[in-house]
């Protein structure tokens, strides 16, 4: 019998990450400091408990810890992560 999968796949954190930087980052890439590998935020896997722990899909390495307080977010990240800009031209 197969075990269920005890994570989710990253787009359930988009947002939050949206929340942090303003844009959507499922789609966005993300490359692993540990294998190289380069996969979209979403494509992840996102392990859930005292705070949200991302995960490489290729290698399980660590790619970024966050935790909600109520008067702050704590985030460490790794890897090389391209953050889509906002869009300046709608504040023209």
């Amino acid at each position: 019998m197969a075990e269920a999968a005890n994570w989710l796949d990253g787009n359930a954190l988009g947002g939050e990450l949206m929340e942090l930087f303003g844009a959507d980052l499922t789609d966005a890439p993300r490359r692993c400091q540990s294998c190289g590998a380069t996969r979209a935020v979403g494509a992840h896997r996102l392990h859930l408990g005292a705070g949200s722990v991302l995960r490489c899909p290729s290698c399980d390495a660590v790619a970024l810890v966050l935790t909600t307080l109520p008067d702050r977010h704590v985030v460490s990240m790794a890897g090389t992560w391209q953050v889509p800009r906002a869009d300046l031209s709608e504040d023209r």
